[in-house]
């Protein structure tokens, strides 16, 4: 097949997620015969999830500087990927396959019917070129310098001019992200760094958290510390979550992005369960209640200032006798109150299981992809795309604008690949 002078490849893409359909939808559009292998009957399955499954498809960044300052791994390698397929052109691919989208706070992008299977449709619109072929790659054949072969579980073999590798991280495994991908790329003499979860939750060795199981906090501010360091890491306003081993909640997991090593540093963060009141407002706060409630006990007197099950955790944190009668209560014993309410701390230990993370940190290293093509550096037909690179970022719809990037770059990368001119 040949097209204005050039021979145009059949291109293999393994992986059926958001970098693999937008690299089989571009590399068909480029006119190049592609084939689509996936695990799952149909793809785009992590993407029904994503978002509470209403699928943050992107973030509407205007400029290639804050879409990389949202990247906190390997950012840069994502310049030229970004410079040629912004935020605005995924929203502008998704609508015209007719699904209208909305800008919410912090410039987050989704479709105005709040559903992901709309974007999974629109994706799978755009992918409708590429022959569907269901099925779990075993090995990629290659002859030491170029790919000959995708191999599958049960014997059936593709032979293509180019392939894209495009098959996910480990988080989420029941949509298909096994880390098959990773365990490939090794066996061709690719380096994948170490894989750990992101946007996830995250456990704490404070007993507290188990006794507040299933309290959900909202309109709280969450700020991030390392140990030994002034500064937070990270803070915000929002919702969280305890669990039987920790936090969780868009908080926690937005959070979890921050904290590169658990190994060799600690963590915690410090809760302001009252944002909307300074110290001074807050003691004026609880000076009006005590006195509405003079003769209570110290136990009784917090029903209007703190959700039921978290009044005894706050009570033996303030060092404040639970049957002491609040009229009886200090300016000393409220001031370590008000120290609890403003800035409640949680010791973190570690992140929950990988299985159960949001994305997956960690992967192939970009010292081995051209970032202007998403190329392999050491087979000179074997591409890369999404989450099974080493890039990952914040929450707000950056990863999955990651993934549509390098889809892009990939799948138009890999159609123009052996161009001959007449």
């Amino acid at each position: 097949m040949t097209v204005k002078g050039r021979a145009m490849p059949k291109v293999c893409i393994i992986g059926g997620g958001a970098a693999g359909l937008l690299a089989a939808g571009t590399a068909a559009a480029c006119g190049a015969r592609v084939t689509l292998i996936e695990k799952n009957p149909k793809p785009g399955r992590k993407l029904m999830i994503t978002g509470k499954g209403r699928c943050n498809v992107t973030n509407h960044c205007t400029e290639v500087a804050e879409l990389i300052k949202n990247v906190p791994t390997n950012g840069r390698f994502l310049y030229s990927a970004f410079s040629r397929f912004m935020p605005q052109d995924m929203m502008a691919l998704v609508e015209a396959q007719g699904v209208p989208l909305k800008i919410e706070r912090g410039n987050r992008v989704f479709p105005v019917s709040d559903k992901a299977v709309d974007i999974v449709d629109a994706l799978q619109r755009y992918a409708s070129r590429a022959d569907f072929v269901q099925g779990t790659v075993k090995a990629l054949l290659n002859d030491g310098a170029r790919i000959e072969a995708c191999v599958l579980e049960d014997g059936r073999r593709f032979y293509a001019d180019a392939f894209i590798l495009a098959s996910g991280g480990c988080s989420y495994p029941l949509t298909g992200s096994t880390g098959d991908g990773y365990r490939i790329a090794k066996t061709l003499g690719h380096a994948v760094s170490e894989l750990r979860p992101s946007l996830v939750a995250l456990k704490s060795s404070n007993g507290f958290c188990a006794l507040l199981q299933g309290l959900s906090l909202k309109n709280i501010t969450l700020s991030l510390y390392q140990e030994g360091r002034k500064k937070p890491l990270y803070q915000d306003l929002g919702e969280m979550l305890f669990t039987h081993f920790g936090i969780s909640g868009p908080l926690v997991l937005s959070a979890s992005a921050y904290i590169r090593d658990f190994k060799s540093k600690r963590y915690y963060c410090l809760l302001d369960l009252k944002p909307g009141l300074s110290e001074e407002q807050l003691d004026k706060r609880i000076c009006r209640d005590f006195e509405a409630l003079s003769n209570k006990d110290f136990s009784n007197a917090l029903d209007k200032l703190l959700p039921k099950k978290m009044i005894a955790v706050v009570i033996k944190r303030s060092e404040i006798p639970a049957n002491k009668k609040v009229n009886q209560i200090t300016k000393e014993e409220r001031r370590r109150l008000i120290e609890v309410l403003k800035r409640f701390r949680i010791d973190l230990t570690d992140f929950w299981s990988i299985e159960q993370a949001v994305i997956t940190s960690g992967g192939i290293s970009v010292k081995e992809i051209d970032p202007k093509t998403m190329r392999s550096k050491l087979y000179n037909n074997l591409f890369f795309a999404g989450e099974i690179i080493d890039v990952d970022a914040f929450t707000g719809g950056f990863n999955l604008q990651i993934a549509f990037s390098t889809g892009f770059v990939a799948g138009e990368s890999a159609a123009q690949l052996n161009q001959t001119k007449e």
